[in-house]
């Protein structure tokens, strides 16, 4: 299999944020809410990019993003990654979980020049513990077609499973810091430490 789709960006950003106590993809990082910062990043490195959304967060979009409503079709993140993909089946999709403070321009750029389309997924991984990030991650086409199967066949409904299961290229961020998951409250503040850095 040699992917040569192209490149669509997605900020995952339908999550309801339990264990933050409010929506991560409001929170400012840097002078933006953080899923509109994770989108303009995106569309500097992507041919098109989307905010995947709730039904009802809609009303809240400035009409300037382009916007993939989830479908609500699959649970957890799949839902809104699936619902990209059933939007634009040709596409591959670099997707950025809204809880990824540190992530920056660069580090997107070593993702794509990494990005492998011999293989169904391109993710960033830590070297010291290499797991693909599913959310952190270059999805070719044929990913998410064989993760469709993957979730009616009662797999659960774990993305990273799925990866750790597939023939997937790790690539290794020269600055692990970008991976930093800001979930919570103390790793929010852990966050904003280190962007006054």
């Amino acid at each position: 299999m040699i992917s040569n789709a192209k490149l669509y960006g997605l900020v995952l950003s339908g999550g309801k944020s339990t264990r933050m106590g409010e929506d991560k993809g409001l929170i400012t990082y840097h002078d933006l809410p953080q899923r509109e910062h994770l989108y303009h990043l995106l569309n500097e490195v992507c041919e098109q990019t989307f905010l995947s959304i709730r039904k009802d967060q809609e009303k809240e979009i400035p009409n300037t993003f382009n916007t993939i409503i989830d479908k609500d079709d699959f649970r957890g993140p799949y839902n809104g990654l699936l619902s990209a993909h059933i939007a634009h089946p040709e596409a591959a999709w670099l997707v950025l979980a809204c809880d990824l403070p540190l992530m920056d321009k660069k580090a997107l750029q070593e993702l794509i020049v990494a990005r492998n389309t011999e293989k169904i997924a391109s993710a960033f991984a830590d070297a010291t513990n290499p797991l693909p990030e599913p959310l952190c991650a270059i999805w070719e086409p044929e990913a998410l077609k064989q993760s469709i199967a993957y979730l009616e066949a009662g797999n659960g409904s774990c993305p990273r499973k799925f990866l750790i299961n597939a023939d997937v290229n790790l690539v290794f961020p020269k600055q692990k810091e970008v991976l930093l998951n800001a979930n919570s409250r103390a790793e929010y503040e852990e966050a904003l430490l280190k962007i006054a850095l």
